[in-house]
């Protein structure tokens, strides 16, 4: 069953990401991200990680992508652009370079990560709960949160309230008027 569950938030998470980069619709990118994103949620819950799980539905797959989408509608990038025409010169071989980079520090992590398996070193989430207590990770966490950085908390959902209205009122598309008179 394990293997089923892994295999399937896999196919999530890869096609999601192969969808973020082909959609050539900003819109249907930002829902291929929020397939890649409940599929690594879903891994979170099969590593019994369900806090872990919990944020990345909330905050990632909510408010991440809904602050994607209004910036979409806001720019209204879904308009088509002349790709031929390189804003900045260097770009393309720029970027290049960095893909050739992140490509051999992906390498150099599995190759790492492989012999540390062999070793034995490190447990994953048998030696983060050795206490016994599977939520006082948890638990701290929430009463730090909403006991001493209440303040912080509250203020940042203002902010955010205040960021959606406002993005709201900027995307909305001025009326035409006609020679009418009213």
């Amino acid at each position: 069953m394990e293997l089923f569950v892994f295999v399937v938030a896999s196919i999530m998470v890869i096609g999601g990401a192969i969808g973020v980069i082909v959609r050539p619709n900003p819109v249907h990118a930002a829902l291929s991200l929020i397939l890649t994103l409940f599929g690594v949620a879903v891994h979170f819950v099969a590593q019994e990680a369900h806090f872990l799980a919990a944020v990345q539905v909330i905050v990632y797959a909510g408010a991440i992508v809904v602050l994607f989408l209004f910036v979409i509608m806001l720019l209204g990038v879904d308009r088509a652009e002349d790709l031929r025409i390189d804003p900045i010169p260097v770009q393309r071989p720029l970027a290049a370079i960095v893909g050739v980079g992140l490509l051999a520090t992906l390498a150099a992590g599995i190759v790492q990560a492989r012999s540390s398996v062999r070793s034995g070193t490190g447990a994953g989430l048998d030696v983060a709960t050795d206490s016994g207590d599977h939520d006082g990770n948890i638990r701290q966490i929430a009463r730090d949160l909403f006991s001493d950085h209440v303040f912080a908390f509250e203020l940042t959902s203002v902010l955010l309230v205040v960021a959606v209205v406002g993005t709201v009122l900027l995307a909305r598309r001025p009326e035409r008027h006609t020679g009418a008179t009213r």
